[in-house]
């Protein structure tokens, strides 16, 4: 391609667009119910060590490949390891976001479903299968899509530097009205009280299979908007910044939906569908005695989930649209209509059955991503030259070289071992 790539317009652009990659449903959707279903507080803990010690670092590794070679996932791979086993990264890169999407845009449909009953309060009976979530599975992959088709600049950055501010506000806001709620309590303590013996090889593993989803680790789009980042950026800046926006926005998420679910007395490890089940009872026990309230409240939660849901689709979009428009030469737009063509196919199996819907979201996030981050350490680590990984990381020599070589060490080790530890324990569990 002889066109002239787009690029970020800055730190903070920078930094939105991949705080809006990282917070999305992974946070407000996924996350409470990880926290239900594997140990409340003591998974909490578990989480934000794994984010740390072991995300961050591996965040880094994917910037390091993407903006080093300004090329979409699988151009970068044939950049640094032309014709050899390392391109299978390219690929999975590229794939994994695309199974990904096809179910995760299942979520945004709900809430689209649930933002427009919020306005009669009339939820009914949680139905996450059927024809009717495949239309709002396709209006809502539809807008996301829409979105991508813009440009980096014009579609993603402008949106991202809108919707996570505001997100941020209407997660607080909603957090605030959730802690006033009776029976509250018993969810804080929940989120704040760590049962140390809840704390196993399954935690660790769902813990860490949770960072990699909320930070869009594994799936290609780190690599793709690190692409579009320039070369004066400062990459562990950058990602400081968008781990503890996730890391922020996971625990707000929690406090605002957890109390919410002692409150309406639901159990908390009630799976993928303990928003869409929680939720609904809380706001219509609220219009019985406030329906105005309830109604404006039921709302906004449920645009928020919608916002969350569209900021990281798009990323997710974007890995399988940059791919075709550089190696392919698509033009933007029909690159766009392609990833939504397919990922509208791939998803049918999982909006008609929930079963297949729990097993695609299983095995992505603990095998696919796992995959994925197991084969971006390795490469970082032990195939690419040591003086580029520092270069980047060190941001041309202006960092402390103290950081590179804590962060090689973390790469090039610790990274490995633990992530194929994980990868075993999912396997055995």
């Amino acid at each position: 391609m002889t066109t002239k790539r787009e690029h970020f317009g800055g730190r903070i652009a920078v930094i939105m667009a991949m705080a809006g990659s990282a917070i999305g449903l992974g946070n407000i959707w996924r996350f409470p119910y990880m926290v239900g279903e594997y140990g409340g507080a003591a998974f909490i803990l578990v989480y934000i060590l794994c984010s740390f010690i072991l995300s961050f670092p591996i965040f880094l590794t994917e910037a390091v490949i993407g903006r080093r070679t300004h090329s979409n996932a699988i151009g970068a791979m044939n950049q640094l390891a032309p014709r050899s086993f390392w391109t299978v990264l390219g690929y999975l890169s590229v794939i994994t976001p695309t199974i990904i999407v096809s179910y995760y845009s299942i979520v945004g449909g709900w809430s689209i479903e649930y933002f427009l009953k919020s306005f009669s309060l009339d939820f009914g009976e949680f139905r996450p299968s059927g024809w009717t979530p495949l239309l709002f599975n396709t209006i809502f992959l539809g807008l996301s899509a829409g979105i991508v088709a813009f440009g980096v600049k014009a579609g993603i950055e402008k949106f991202n530097k809108i919707s996570i501010p505001l997100l941020f506000v209407l997660i607080v806001l909603i957090m605030v009205y959730a802690l006033n709620m009776p029976g509250a309590e018993k969810g804080v303590d929940y989120l704040v009280k760590p049962d140390f013996s809840k704390i196993t090889g399954r935690t660790f593993a769902f813990a860490l299979g949770q960072s990699f989803y909320a930070m869009s680790l594994g799936m290609g789009i780190v690599i793709t908007y690190s692409s579009y980042i320039h070369k004066d950026e400062n990459l562990v800046a950058s990602g400081v910044g968008t781990v503890l926006a996730a890391l922020m926005f996971s625990v707000l998420a929690g406090f605002a939906i957890m109390p919410a679910v002692f409150s309406a007395g639901i159990a908390p490890s009630s799976g993928p569908g303990l928003v869409y089940q929680t939720l609904p009872h809380v706001f219509t026990g609220m219009g019985a005695s406030s329906p105005f309230l309830a109604t404006c409240v039921a709302a906004l939660f449920f645009f928020s989930v919608i916002v969350a849901a569209m900021t990281s689709s798009i990323s997710l979009i974007e890995v399988g649209v940059a791919y075709l428009v550089e190696e392919k030469n698509f033009k933007r737009s029909t690159a766009c209509l392609v990833i939504f063509a397919v990922t509208w196919l791939l998803g049918l199996a999982s909006v008609f059955s929930i079963e297949v819907f729990g097993k695609v979201d299983a095995f992505s996030s603990n095998f696919l991503l796992t995959a994925g981050v197991l084969l971006v350490v390795l490469f970082v680590g032990w195939k690419m030259k040591k003086e580029d990984v520092r270069d980047e990381i060190t941001n041309h020599g202006k960092l402390n070289n103290g950081i590179f070589e804590v962060f090689f060490f973390l790469v090039r080790y610790v990274a490995p071992i633990t992530v194929i530890t994980i990868f075993i324990t999912n396997l055995v569990l």
